[in-house]
């Protein structure tokens, strides 16, 4: 796998885990959550965070295992942190738009 292929498996798996939290009410999208007795299970807004955060993670993994296969891994300071970070929340934002902002009918 080549550099650009590789950038871009990174950049659609981390819009598809980004907005993992947001489409389903199962914790990191297979554990499935118990609710009240007769009531659907409903993930909290901060358990939808912390999943996101992980998952954050979980992509930082990916792309590290990728890069590592292409070559030399280079090192990561703090402002590629400062920079993936927002990234990766604005890549869950139509998540978050069809969870929080859309109208049901």
């Amino acid at each position: 796998m080549d550099v650009s292929s590789s950038s871009w498996l990174t950049i659609a798996i981390a819009l598809a885990l980004a907005n993992l939290p947001f489409i389903n009410e199962r914790l990191f999208g297979f554990i499935p959550l118990r609710g009240a007795p007769g009531a659907a299970p409903n993930k909290s807004g901060w358990l939808r965070v912390a999943e996101l955060l992980v998952l954050y993670f979980v992509v930082g993994a990916i792309a590290y295992l990728l890069e590592s296969r292409i070559g030399n891994v280079f090192v990561q300071v703090k402002e590629f942190y400062m920079i993936t970070v927002p990234l990766f929340v604005v890549l869950a934002f139509p998540g978050f738009v069809m969870r929080y902002l859309r109208k049901r009918h």
